[in-house]
């Protein structure tokens, strides 16, 4: 039942990072669930943000009258995928139909290229949401619940998104060594207040900024054929649970190999579909080339994995920092598109940016 709301208009603000998968969820089965579980790291700078205005419409029910500005313009494309979302979530929040909704979104970071764009973006609309339905319903959750309710909404709109709902280290999909791991919502991976882990950096490495030609939906859909399916989903339960170990022991090597060995495969498995899907570029193929003759040189604490894109995420520790970013700066820049790196982090999760409303 919702409360009484007359003629105001409220405007909720949150700000979603993006996250980097180490072991990659890839495939899916219906309704949004992963074939595989995964892991990832939650990023601190790499973020959208998002402002859902909303105000009572004249007549309660109907369909859901929403506007979508991206970087305030509208963006046709965009609006379709959060309408076709919204509406696929009546059933769950029935309240959407009576309020007149307006979305606006940016990115600190170019979208569509690999850098998990849409899993910050439905991940700060999904914080959105619950907020909105908090304050729609007069029914305030308590702090787990609300994020779990987020996480399980982002998942809907984008199964990566799900991850993005937490800071720090974030599973999602059932995993036999994780008792809180759910395929329906993501969960906070506990680390040792004392681990290096809690200081990682990324430095992503931006080989192009170009939208990339295949959207994350159709490379889980290509995983519906594929003759290497099922020795896949063997491969990410096993590498799972090697690394959820190698973080509880704080083995950098196995950290570091199983990692490597996720994003390598998943372009596997990429140029093993029917037709051959290639999203690499040379520059990739030479910043992994770089990054393996450094570490063997140096003997440094470092790890590179690459999502569904050509972008490289060079991984590394805050202790060695020191050593690291002038190899980025005087080697890697050189293969990045117009020299351009994100320098980022391990994040805390999502920051709500506007007061909290109670009616």
């Amino acid at each position: 039942m919702t409360t009484k709301m007359n003629d105001q208009t409220i405007k909720i603000g949150w700000k979603a990072p993006s996250n980097i998968a180490l072991v990659k969820y890839w495939g899916k089965r219906a309704g949004q669930l992963p074939v595989n579980g995964s892991l990832s790291i939650t990023l601190e700078k790499s973020t959208t943000t998002t402002f859902l205005t909303f105000s009572r419409k004249l007549k309660s029910g109907g369909a859901i009258e929403m506007e979508y500005f991206f970087h305030g313009n509208k963006q046709e494309k965009f609006s379709e995928k959060i309408l076709s979302l919204l509406n696929s979530l009546i059933a769950e929040l029935p309240f959407l139909t009576d309020f007149r909704l307006v979305i606006e979104s940016e990115n600190n970071f170019p979208h569509s290229a690999g850098i998990a764009s849409s899993a910050s973006s439905m991940a700060a609309l999904a914080l959105c949401l619950v907020t909105m339905e908090e304050i729609v319903t007069n029914v305030y959750l308590p702090e787990a619940d609300f994020f779990k309710r987020a996480s399980t909404l982002a998942r809907q709109g984008s199964g990566s998104a799900c991850r993005s709902v937490y800071g720090g280290i974030v599973s999602w999909g059932k995993i036999a060594s994780i008792r809180t791991s759910s395929d329906q919502y993501a969960s906070p991976f506990p680390v040792n207040s004392e681990s290096r882990i809690n200081h990682l950096r990324d430095t992503i490495l931006i080989v192009s900024s170009e939208e990339k030609s295949l959207s994350s939906s159709s490379g889980h859909a290509a995983m519906a054929d594929h003759p290497y399916w099922e020795g896949r989903r063997v491969q990410a339960n096993g590498n799972l649970e090697l690394i959820t170990d190698a973080i509880r022991n704080d083995d950098y090597q196995l950290l570091s190999k199983i990692s490597e060995n996720e994003a390598l495969s998943l372009h596997a498995l990429l140029l093993s579909s029917s037709p051959g899907i290639v999203l690499l570029k040379p520059n990739t193929l030479r910043i992994i080339e770089e990054i393996r003759r450094f570490r063997e040189a140096t003997g440094l604490d470092l790890l590179f994995t690459i999502d569904a894109g050509p972008n490289v995420h060079l991984i590394y520790f805050e202790d060695q920092r020191e050593m690291i970013m002038p190899f980025v700066s005087k080697t890697l820049s050189q293969f990045c598109e117009n020299g351009t790196w994100i320098d980022d982090k391990i994040g805390t999760g999502p920051r709500l940016l506007t007061p909290k409303v109670e009616l």
